[in-house]
C-alpha cells in the first residue's frame, strides 16, 4: 500500500481500497510537453477502454441473446461473423476525431480503437438463423435455439 499519493502516476487509483493510493491532480501535467509525450500511458488507456467493450449474454427458452453497448458506432462499423461453425465473433473500430490545427483539447475521455470478442456457442443453436440489429448504440444478436427433441414415448400393452 502506498502511504504517499503519487504525483507522477497513471492518473488513476492503484488500489481501490487504499485511500492513499489515489493520484492527485497535477496542475503541471503535460507542461511543457503535450499529454501524449508527458503521459505515454494515456493513449493506451483510451484505446483499452474501448477494446474492453462490455457484452451481456442471456439464454431464453427460444434463443441466446447477446447485447453490447457500442455508443457512437454505426452498424457499418461493426462486423458480426460465425467462424468454424460455432464461434460467434463481433468486431469493430471507432476512429479518433480528426484534430484541427487551431483546436485546443482540454480533455479526451471518449475511447477509440478496435475491439473484438469471440463467444463459443453451444451445440443446440441454429447457426443459419443468427440475427443482429443495432439501435441507439446497442448491438443485439439473437441466436435461435433448436427445439428440444422430446423423447418419443410409446405405450406397450401388457398381455396376460
Amino acid at each position: 500500500m502506498s502511504i504517499i499519493p503519487s504525483i507522477f502516476g497513471t492518473g488513476r487509483r492503484t488500489n481501490v481500497l487504499d485511500p492513499f493510493s489515489l493520484d492527485i491532480w497535477d496542475p503541471f501535467q503535460g507542461f511543457p510537453f503535450d499529454s501524449a509525450v508527458a503521459n505515454p500511458n494515456s493513449l493506451a488507456r483510451d484505446t483499452s477502454a474501448f477494446a474492453a467493450a462490455r457484452f451481456d449474454w442471456k439464454e431464453t427458452p427460444e434463443a441466446h441473446v447477446i447485447k453490447a453497448d457500442l455508443p457512437g458506432l454505426k452498424k457499418e462499423e461493426v462486423k458480426v461473423e460465425v467462424e468454424d461453425g460455432r464461434v460467434l465473433q463481433i468486431s469493430g473500430e471507432r476512429s479518433r476525431e480528426n484534430e484541427e490545427k487551431n483546436d485546443k483539447w482540454h480533455r479526451v475521455e471518449r475511447s477509440s480503437g478496435k475491439f473484438m470478442r469471440r463467444f463459443g456457442l453451444p451445440e443446440n443453436v441454429k447457426i443459419d438463423q443468427v440475427r443482429a440489429s443495432m439501435e441507439n448504440g446497442v448491438l443485439t444478436i439473437t441466436v435461435p435455439k433448436e427445439e428440444e427433441k422430446k423423447p418419443e414415448v410409446k405405450a406397450i400393452d401388457i398381455s396376460g
